[in-house]
């Protein structure tokens, strides 16, 4: 759906959209596989709990998915595959699996502790799988944070706008943040005027987890 309103249905930069599903809510933050992002990429695998590493199934195993794999084992991120395209004729599945077994990667099905979901963005199939493996790690890894706290996070990206002034997308990695709040990001400070949910929506209060839009900092963070 996010790719829907991309350049090429593609997604060219990082962002982050909340997704509830089961009564529950997950978080993605979108790292391009272009082989130009390997900064954003291995930036990306350190916020994040879980990594999905997106496989196109007609492509396979490419340079930038091994580079991916590398950020991920770097920052010690758990990895669930996505096996995407599924609905293309004449995948050969078997080669990616010895593809991913080669890198380290064995999956389930072949006996290893890799989790491969077949997916298909076109048709929707096997998100539900997806969301059902994310949370069963999420079980597993015992994620929990404190939504009383301050908030802290990290700012995906920022953007000088003629009609806002500096606006900063941000992770929150634990805690609230509300509005009036004193926000410090880097070279740039303010307090928060203006907060939006991944959706464009006005909200009072953002906690653990939410990808959240800011204005009122003085300047545009570094």
């Amino acid at each position: 759906h996010i790719a829907a309103g991309e350049a090429g249905g593609i997604t060219q930069h990082i962002g982050a959209s909340e997704v509830t599903w089961d009564n529950k809510t997950v978080t993605f933050l979108d790292t391009p596989g272009h082989e130009a992002f390997t900064a954003m990429r291995a930036r990306g695998a350190n916020m994040t709990d879980v990594v999905v590493l997106v496989v196109a199934a007609d492509d396979g195993v490419m340079p930038q998915t091994i580079e991916a794999i590398a950020h991920s084992r770097a920052a010690h991120v758990p990895i669930i595959v996505a096996l995407n395209k599924i609905d293309l004729p004449g995948c050969d599945i078997n080669r990616i699996y010895s593809q991913l077994a080669e890198q380290g990667l064995t999956p389930a099905e072949w006996g290893g502790q890799t989790e491969v979901v077949k997916t298909s963005a076109v048709t929707g199939e096997g998100i539900n799988d997806l969301l059902e493996s994310l949370d069963y790690v999420a079980e597993l890894l015992e994620l929990k944070a404190d939504p009383t706290i301050p908030a802290t996070g990290w700012v995906i990206e920022a953007r000088l706008s003629a009609k806002s002034g500096p606006v900063a997308t941000l992770l929150i990695k634990e805690g609230r943040l509300k509005k009036s709040d004193v926000v410090l990001a880097g070279n740039a400070f303010g307090r928060v005027k203006m907060l939006k949910n991944s959706y464009g929506k006005n909200i009072r209060i953002a906690t653990s987890s939410m990808p959240v839009e800011i204005t009122g900092l003085n300047d545009v963070p570094q």
